[in-house]
């Protein structure tokens, strides 16, 4: 009964009316502020003894209050078990992983971080990730917005190890930058080309003799063995041109840019003309378009290789009557040195592994054009070495379109450059 007095409104009534007798006493005695005090005063000591001996809360939560209480505390513990666990993971990764906020600074990063990227935590969190890595490759690729990975990066603070570094977008305006040691893979490549090189040198001498050797050999003196000796000297020749293939790919990839020269177009381009000509022996149809006096910066011995390579190689996979067009024009941004064909095309799903190593459309068709299968790896390398790009676009049955695409900085006034030399014997 009490405390449905106390949870009523019959309470404050109770304690108005009580003022109110308070002060019409004090009134009738002179003293209505007293009376008033002393009603309030003794409202106060009951109402505290009162709820002393209460032994029930006035506000009793409900039964689904508390279920609605219990269900997200519940949730609660569960997301924050599963961001610790998300974290400890992160954590142990070998792969370096920092977070950035909007503008660039380190919110999080993990164990692998400070070991690779040389991060020290708590005293670089909220700092600068370029401050971080100043005097590294991967201060100056973040600088330029880090828009494409990074590979073969020197790792800040380790000139001995190696990494390929992506930043990508994460949340709201954060980034993540991903780091991944690769020093094994690049010990594991230089051993590679250096077995490569040293394998191609040494079966340049044995090589030579051999092919020295059966040329003394006259198939006249031996008829019966002609057949023989045609095809020994045919496959000799074809290793010998895989070996020194295989030392030009060795000396291209351990060169990281080239001698700048000014490389003359036009006469390059007749050259290559000539040379098509000769390896077709008439059975196709060559024409040379020159649309740009552009000339190249590069190395001259390199940018003729990679030509010859893809002029070469139309001849050989066209079939005869098929007509073969060599193009030197510009483009909005550069200029673009292009072999078409009408040859045989190419299927949609080999287009990416032509410039590898020996890899073959067709193994019978390679062999019996005379291939080595290293020409578009030598190709690619060159280009790599002029900031310059391969782009194949081929159909079967449509023939195929080899352009190397060369960018503005790569290219010279070949007109104006003639009249200056012209002007200055």
């Amino acid at each position: 009964m009490l405390d449905r007095f106390l949870a009523s409104w019959r309470l404050p009534a109770a304690c108005l009316a009580l003022l109110a007798a308070g002060t019409g006493f004090g009134a009738l005695a002179g003293a209505p502020l007293a009376g008033v005090t002393l009603v309030a005063l003794l409202e106060t000591v009951v109402l505290l003894s009162l709820f002393r001996h209460k032994t029930r809360p006035m506000l009793q939560p409900s039964a689904s209050t508390r279920s609605e209480h219990d269900r997200l505390m519940t949730r609660t513990r569960r997301i924050a078990s599963r961001l610790r666990d998300l974290r400890s993971a992160a954590g142990t990764l070998p792969d370096a992983v920092v977070l950035l906020d909007h503008s660039w600074h380190v919110r999080w990063f993990n164990h692998a971080a400070e070991d690779l990227l040389g991060l020290k935590r708590p005293r670089d969190r909220g700092r600068l990730i370029e401050d971080l890595l100043r005097n590294s490759e991967l201060a100056d690729w973040l600088a330029d917005g880090g828009r494409e990975p990074l590979n073969d990066a020197t790792a800040p603070g380790h000139p001995n190890r190696h990494v390929t570094a992506t930043l990508l977008p994460f949340g709201s305006r954060q980034r993540l930058l991903l780091a991944r040691d690769t020093s094994h893979l690049t010990r594991l490549e230089q051993i590679r080309r250096d077995f490569v090189a040293n394998v191609s040198h040494e079966l340049r001498t044995p090589l030579t003799v051999i092919h020295g050797y059966l040329e003394l050999l006259d198939p006249e003196d031996v008829p019966e063995l002609a057949p023989v000796l045609d095809e020994m000297r045919a496959q000799s020749k074809r290793m010998g041109q895989i070996v020194e293939d295989l030392l030009t790919l060795s000396r291209l990839e351990t060169q990281d840019h080239v001698a700048d020269e000014q490389v003359q177009m036009a006469p390059l381009l007749a050259s290559l003309r000539k040379e098509a000509e000769a390896l077709s022996q008439g059975r196709h149809t060559v024409t040379l378009d020159i649309a740009t006096s552009y000339d190249l910066l590069g190395s001259p011995k390199d940018l003729h290789s990679a030509f010859s390579n893809l002029v070469s190689n139309a001849v050989r996979y066209t079939p005869t009557g098929g007509r073969i067009a060599i193009r030197w024009t510009g483009t909005d941004d550069g200029a673009r040195f292009a072999v078409q064909d009408s040859g045989f095309g190419i299927p949609a799903a080999h287009i990416a592994r032509l410039t590898e190593r020996f890899y073959r459309v067709s193994s019978s068709r390679s062999r019996d054009s005379g291939g080595t299968g290293l020409g578009l790896s030598i190709v690619k390398h060159v280009l790599n070495l002029h900031q310059a790009r391969l782009v194949i676009e081929s159909e079967p049955g449509k023939g195929s379109t080899f352009a190397c695409v060369f960018g503005s900085d790569r290219l010279l006034d070949g007109t104006r450059l003639q009249e200056a030399a012209g002007q200055h014997p």
